[in-house]
């Protein structure tokens, strides 16, 4: 069982206990209770989680806080304008592997894909299993899997609808460690197929440092549509490449984590790890 493979499983069980965590949030369940819910010793647990997060499952819990939400905001708040100001060429490992981002042309756009060939295959990451699809200029499709695989590639064919599908994990696999590894420095091509107001959103949240969040209507300020919120979310929301394009960094203003396509308790895992990696 190779590395992802060993995330990607005890994933199962880190977001059984991130589940029971939020339903019990307001009597602050203890270490114990939490593993005996997912079915492990205390010392179990706590091995599992440390090797799946990287930090103490302590730590885990005092993130899951709303407070902390408000205090990942503050944080970021300080950071994103000098972020924005010198793009692409921040520091941060994502930063750097995303300037070989392209988009389709306003031509591209309107075919849906006719004419461009994919290969898609199924692989396990640090947050369960995902489906990637790449066509011969870059990834053009990242979803998350939880039960249903048939549903993540309706997902796909509806994203590029008049494109040819071919199953070739073969091809996919090795992205997935380029992807997925904190540690990885080779660049990532991406191919975007979107409107030209989504693709400036997306773009707005390669920005984003990792360990770094922002609002909607940060974002919309950023994009130069200060009214444009409501936009925004629907931009963030129709995200094709999960986690590449980091659309879990977006809170709301309130200071809570707000909601997710791939469910909350995913979203505050890549957060969490993310926090945890770039804290160290």
């Amino acid at each position: 069982m190779n590395d992802l493979t060993q995330l990607s499983t005890d994933y199962a069980r880190i977001e059984q206990a991130i589940r029971f965590i939020e339903d019990n949030a307001y009597r602050q369940p203890d270490l114990n209770e939490v593993a005996a819910r997912i079915g492990l010793s205390e010392y179990h647990f706590q091995r599992l989680f440390t090797r799946w997060a990287g930090i103490s499952p302590k730590r885990f819990l005092q993130f899951l806080t709303r407070e902390n939400a408000k205090t990942l905001l503050a944080r970021s708040g300080n950071l994103l304008d000098a972020t924005y100001a010198a793009g692409l060429s921040s520091p941060g490992r994502l930063h750097d592997l995303f300037v070989q981002t392209e988009a389709v042309t306003p031509g591209e756009y309107k075919t849906k894909g006719a004419g461009v060939e994919i290969s898609y295959g199924f692989h396990p990451s640090p947050f369960g299993e995902c489906l990637l699809a790449i066509t011969g200029r870059g990834i053009c499709f990242l979803a998350f899997v939880d039960t249903d695989r048939d549903s993540a590639l309706e997902q796909l064919k509806q994203t590029w609808a008049n494109a040819a599908f071919s199953e070739d994990p073969a091809r996919t696999a090795p992205f997935i460690e380029k992807i997925f590894n904190p540690s990885s420095s080779a660049p990532i091509p991406l191919h975007l197929r979107g409107t030209n107001f989504q693709i400036k959103v997306w773009e707005a949240l390669l920005r984003l440092p990792p360990g770094q969040v922002t609002t909607y209507q940060t974002l919309a300020d950023q994009v130069g549509s200060s009214r444009a919120a409501r936009a925004v979310g629907n931009a963030v929301a129709r995200n094709p490449l999960a986690y590449l394009i980091p659309c879990h960094r977006v809170l709301q203003k309130t200071g809570e984590f707000g909601n997710y396509r791939y469910g909350s308790a995913r979203k505050k895992a890549i957060l969490l790890r993310e926090d945890a990696y770039h804290s160290a």
